[in-house]
């Protein structure tokens, strides 16, 4: 039958395929173009981020007997990076996040290298723990003690880990973190706009005065999906009197997960302007060179669950004498032993005899003050 005069014939499939094929190589070649020009353009640019780059000396970095070796000879665990996230009482730009300060923020990132998946766990910051020398009390103090490697020992030794690298943030660079991807989308409830906006006023402090107050502050009026900017978002992060610690170590993972969202989708210039502005205000191990790996391949990346720790049917809550109160793991053994399932679904755990020891301790250190 003759075609109707209007009608056009469609191409044959097989040249729709090659025209997925060369929309493809130029997508392909448009991604890595942009990730050149970042790469170009942040090292350009390198002097003037001023990141705070600290040694982080293996010697000096407790790991559990045997933990060490099954992450450098399983080969389910060879692909996998951790990450310690800190972040600290610092209120002033130009504070020193090294270390005499404690931890409002603890985080621990595993990320799977070959399918680029994240998985995050908040350890709750008043958890009672060894906190990396021997002596136990909220794992928060270690930092203060001993800076970020008491921190970091703390962690490996209490969840038989293995890390060696970290990251710290104070106020300052959330504030500037959220403001570079151009605010966060938060879903606010009305019971937390009053203290969102309490918090956004006992937050800033000038470098002339760092504790004075400022009222200069834009409040959260309405409740519902929103914009928070980088003042606001820092607050929302901080609500403590809604759910305890538990909801706020939600908050605070839900504001990092949208600003990784929110970087994914900008271009190279935008990425080098984001550097600049927070890399000055962090601490971290990292060398420059790695950052920049890492942030230009942020599109690769995605957080694919989240928790805390200890797990909410794992513990309970209590003064432990002279300590205040705590969090307490009913049972560290089987909260690590769950930790190290979410972490790597794929591998077989055994705990560590050093788990098991510190799992005693903890138990009959608070056994006289909670029930079990």
């Amino acid at each position: 039958m003759a075609s109707g005069a209007g009608s056009k014939k469609r191409p044959p499939k097989r040249k729709f395929k090659k025209r997925k094929i060369a929309l493809l190589v130029v997508e392909l070649l448009a991604l890595v173009v942009a990730i050149v020009a970042l790469v170009i353009v942040i090292k350009t640019t390198n002097k003037k981020t001023g990141i705070k780059n600290f040694e982080l000396n293996s010697e000096d970095i407790s790991v559990n007997a045997g933990v060490k070796e099954e992450y450098e000879t399983n080969e389910k665990l060879l692909n996998h990076t951790e990450i310690a996230f800190f972040g600290v009482d610092a209120r002033e730009k130009k504070a020193d996040l090294s270390k005499s300060t404690r931890t409002d923020t603890i985080m621990v990132c595993s990320i799977n290298e070959d399918t680029k998946e994240i998985r995050l766990a908040s350890v709750y910051r008043d958890t009672y723990l060894n906190v990396g020398n021997d002596t136990y009390n909220k794992c928060n103090s270690a930092y203060a003690m001993g800076g970020y490697e008491q921190a970091i020992n703390m962690l490996n030794m209490n969840l038989d880990l293995n890390i060696q690298s970290f990251i710290t943030v104070g106020f300052q660079g959330v504030i500037s973190a959220v403001d570079a991807v151009g605010g966060v989308d938060i879903d606010v409830q009305e019971n937390e706009i009053s203290h969102l906006n309490n918090y956004q006023a006992s937050i800033y402090a000038t470098e002339e005065d760092p504790h004075k107050l400022i009222t200069d502050y834009t409040p959260v009026t309405k409740p519902g999906m929103q914009t928070l900017n980088g003042q606001q978002a820092l607050a929302y992060c901080r609500i403590r009197y809604i759910g305890s610690d538990f909801q706020r170590t939600e908050r605070q993972r839900a504001v990092l997960q949208q600003i990784m969202l929110k970087a994914q989708k900008m271009n190279p210039t935008q990425l080098n302007q984001l550097t600049t502005d927070v890399f000055p205000l962090i601490a971290t191990n990292f060398k420059f060179e790695d950052l920049v790996s890492r942030i230009s391949e942020i599109g690769q990346y995605k957080i694919v669950s989240t928790t805390g720790f200890p797990f909410s049917d794992g513990l309970t809550t209590g003064m432990i004498g002279s300590k205040g109160s705590c969090v307490v793991p009913i049972d560290l053994e089987s909260n690590v032993i769950e930790l190290h399932k979410f972490f790597y679904p794929d591998v077989e755990y055994t705990p560590s005899q050093d788990v098991v020891n510190y799992s005693e301790k903890i138990h009959a250190d608070t056994s006289p003050y909670v029930g079990r």
